[in-house]
């Protein structure tokens, strides 16, 4: 049900009086079953991908059992200028937005303000006559057909919204996302432009999520900043979450790099408009800029049932609903190779490890996870109370294997299981 307007206006104000210091507790790798030994080849190894020139720099951070044991800076923010790589750099995301994106909703969802199978066209009703291409394959805005069912809150949640990439060529052709729109802008383009399938159907990672963060301020009354400000990232003391990086953060961002054909770092600008300018898209998808630490927090949420810092975020039963699985055995699996082959997908944004023998990656069973395209990484893994989470600047986001040696070592360093 929802809740009556005073009472969640209260507790919107409840996260302004937040007293802010908190931080992730360290403790020694002996203390919580970890090779304080291994985590050090784990350094050398990040080290000698920074000297072969793969990667400029990188920021890591492990946590085991809530506690920091392991956050390490490495090689050089802007290679141009010689800057070092800072504890708290900061790091263009990417999809790693689309989790963040989910926990604002699901905070929503808690209060009452919409269903999981609700149609979206209840709440965006540009959404209700949608159409879908005939051939998905090779779309044409003139070979369309009559779409078979409503695309659901949960659709877009999983993906399975039949909505496609911001890359998709019909999607580039028709302008439908660009960072000089606002959101409300590239939600309704995407409702325009016919769906790539019939909602659920098909898992089609693409722009759900942004579709989303709209949702977000449609049921809120808030921008989509707004609202993750004051009811995700003031609790969690992710004080270095933004959609835009000020003059005052501006040393601290990580330059993105793409090697040219001699396998040489030159700077690579991925965005028409950089992320030290305002741009109108405030989006659910790929729009954040973060820390290493912010989102070390952000991830520890889930291993702690939904509180972090003595704050209550979600309950439980909403933590353990949004790191299950969300996609039908019907639809497995999500991808043709690779880690997505092997994995399903959660309502709570995040790739979900189905067989995880199968990845390039240590893993385990039900761990949550996943990644940004421009070199950023992070896991939550219940079965062995662990956290990883590692940032580099670098497209594409390969980096000749830095991540997976990265989590590769951190499971090797593992003295105690449970």
């Amino acid at each position: 049900m929802r809740f009556p307007n005073s009472i969640v206006t209260a507790f919107a104000c409840l996260s302004c009086t937040y007293s802010f210091g908190q931080e992730l507790p360290p403790a020694s790798p002996e203390s919580v079953g970890l090779s304080s030994t291994a985590l050090a080849q784990v350094t050398a190894n990040l080290q000698a991908h920074v000297d072969a020139g793969h990667i400029a720099g990188v920021v890591a951070a492990v946590l085991k059992d809530g506690k920091l044991v392991y956050h390490e800076a490495l090689g050089q923010r802007d290679i141009a200028t010689a800057s070092p790589m800072p504890e708290d750099a900061l790091f263009r995301i990417y999809s790693m937005t689309r989790p963040v994106t989910s926990l604002a909703a699901m905070i929503l969802w808690e209060e009452g303000y919409f269903k999981l199978d609700d149609p979206i066209s209840k709440y965006l009703p540009e959404f209700a006559q949608q159409q879908v291409f005939v051939d998905s394959s090779n779309p044409s805005m003139t070979q369309t057909r009559r779409r078979v069912g409503d695309i659901e809150v949960a659709d877009l949640m999983r993906h399975t919204s039949g909505l496609g990439s911001r890359s998709s060529s019909i999607y580039v052709q028709q302008g439908v996302r660009l960072r000089s729109l606002t959101a409300a802008q590239v939600t309704s383009n995407a409702a325009r432009v016919p769906l790539f399938d019939d909602p659920g159907t098909e898992f089609r990672y693409g722009l759900s999520a942004t579709v989303l963060g709209r949702l977000v301020e449609v049921w809120s009354g808030q921008s989509l900043e707004d609202f993750l400000n004051e009811r995700v990232f003031a609790p969690l003391e992710m004080h270095d979450t933004v959609f835009y990086v000020d003059q005052e953060r501006q040393s601290r961002l990580a330059t993105v790099y793409r090697p040219d054909a001699q396998g040489v770092l030159q700077v690579h600008e991925m965005e028409d408009i950089p992320f030290t300018e305002q741009a109108p898209l405030i989006e659910g998808g790929v729009g954040l800029i973060s820390s290493t630490l912010d989102f070390a927090k952000f991830s520890q949420l889930y291993l702690n049932q939904g509180e972090l810092f003595g704050r209550q975020l979600l309950q439980p039963d909403t933590i353990a609903l949004m790191m299950e699985n969300s996609i039908a055995e019907e639809l497995l699996p999500i991808g043709r190779g690779g880690y997505m082959a092997a994995s399903g997908w959660t309502i709570g944004g995040f790739a979900y490890a189905l067989v995880p023998e199968d990845y390039p990656f240590a893993a385990s069973p039900g761990e949550v996870w996943w990644d940004g395209s421009a070199g950023t990484r992070f896991s939550i893994d219940p079965v062995e109370g662990i956290v990883t989470v590692i940032m580099a600047q670098v497209s594409p986001s390969g980096g000749q294997g830095f991540r997976e040696e990265f989590k590769n070592g951190v499971y090797g360093a593992i003295v105690d299981r449970p």
